[in-house]
């Protein structure tokens, strides 16, 4: 049973938010009504339809019309018998404003998923839920807090599975895998995707499917494997398409022109850049700001040089992508030098800041020579002897004419709205 404090809590954060209708169930201890009916059709029905109307909604990707519904069927919601649904459709709104942009409404629809999952705690028998622990690691996403999310996504996991509820265990395994993938760790959140891929052969769950796959393709990005990461959007294009969902299109598209700008083949993602902005409305803010920084990379012509050292690759103007996945020491050598144009470095110096070792000629004199004589046969275009770095009595140093761009790009910072895409399903 939900206590009143807890009730009064969520109806003021509710009132706060945009002044809504929520009741509570027979058994309140207020007297506010239960199945108000109208034309034979109670409160609660309602709210179900309307909730079915906004996920028509958001699945076709009219965002707007799926706000309008979803916030709706949140007003016909009856406290506590709906606690749970609330939360799922806070979790539909954190996404429709993440989308949208706007950082008020969704820091509000946080705030009212945690007095929601508190409300719940005082009940022992929902807390002891897999439902209530998915809410939390959903709640503690959208914060930021993806190690304790995955913490609360696993205990999920294994409730679900302990009472046979298919569905929540692969949307869990989701969950975590997407948590880790924010955290930048690639391998377990491959490994986590296996065991979804292994589930979804006996489930089938299309838009789950979906969004796997653009997960998968988004680690391959990440990975350098852009061909296979390829596969696995053109994957989640086709299993969106039997569902005839379409509000994943825009980041499927934005995945494969993102795989091709790496690549090298700037003509084929501008295409895809294009395709998804065009197919997506003005309300995909986040997406289309992501599209933009994108298009703006590939058609800045004056770019000589484009170092991204999180993926480790390196674009010359020329040459195209250089992989230096297994040129650790060239790239920090690159790095250093590029970072500082003009300034020239020497053997001490190179000795300190790459090897982190005091000098001594017997070992670094030869490594150094070789290291950048290697470097310059990677980077340099044919017949362009020196153009990047230069060599003076005072050492080594990268050109101060040369124009160069450093991507600092991570999988998703801490500080995103929601810290979810719009294909996270709920």
């Amino acid at each position: 049973m939900m206590n009143m404090e807890a009730f009064q809590e969520i109806q003021k954060k509710l009132t706060s938010v945009r002044n809504p209708i929520v009741t509570m169930g027979s058994n309140s201890m207020t007297s506010a009504p239960t199945n108000t009916e109208s034309k034979g059709t109670t409160t609660r029905e309602m709210g179900q339809n309307y909730y079915q109307l906004a996920k028509l909604h958001y699945d076709k990707a009219d965002l707007e019309k799926a706000e309008k519904f979803f916030l709706k069927s949140l007003d016909a919601c009856v406290l506590p018998e709906d606690t749970f649904a609330m939360m799922k459709i806070c979790g539909f709104l954190i996404r429709v404003y993440s989308e949208f942009l706007r950082q008020d409404e969704v820091r509000n629809y946080v705030e009212l998923s945690q007095l929601l999952l508190n409300a719940a705690f005082s009940n022992p028998e929902w807390s002891a839920k897999a439902d209530y622990f998915f809410y939390m690691g959903a709640t503690k996403t959208y914060v930021g807090d993806f190690e304790e999310a995955i913490n609360n996504f696993n205990i999920a996991f294994k409730k679900a599975q302990e009472s046979n509820e298919p569905e929540l265990v692969a949307k869990s395994l989701l969950f975590m895998a997407h948590n880790q993938y924010l955290m930048g760790h690639f391998e377990q959140t491959e490994n986590l995707l296996a065991q979804l891929e292994q589930l979804l052969t006996i489930l089938n769950k299309g838009y789950l499917k979906g969004s796997m796959n653009i997960l998968y393709g988004n680690i391959y990005n990440h990975k350098g494997e852009y061909k296979k990461a390829l596969e696995y959007f053109k994957k989640s294009s086709e299993e969106l398409n039997k569902k005839v969902c379409w509000n994943l299109f825009g980041y499927t598209c934005l995945g494969m022109g993102k795989s091709y700008k790496k690549m090298g083949n700037y003509k084929k993602a501008l295409l895809y850049f294009e395709m998804a902005k065009n197919h997506t409305n003005r309300n995909f803010k986040k997406l289309h700001q992501k599209i933009d920084g994108e298009i703006s990379e590939v058609n800045d012509s004056n770019i000589d040089f484009v170092i991204d050292k999180t993926e480790r690759i390196i674009k010359e103007k020329t040459l195209g992508v250089i992989d230096f996945k297994h040129r650790f020491v060239l790239l920090e050598i690159l790095y250093l030098l590029a970072s500082n144009p003009g300034k020239f470095f020497d053997k001490e110096d190179l000795s300190r800041d790459i090897w982190r070792e005091e000098y001594n000629p017997l070992i670094h004199d030869k490594l150094i020579y070789t290291s950048i004589s290697r470097l310059r046969k990677l980077i340099e275009p044919s017949g362009e002897k020196n153009k990047y770095i230069v060599r003076g009595k005072d050492g080594y140093t990268f050109s101060p004419h040369v124009k160069v761009r450093f991507c600092h790009n991570t999988p998703q910072s801490r500080e995103s709205i929601g810290n979810v895409e719009i294909g996270s399903p709920l």
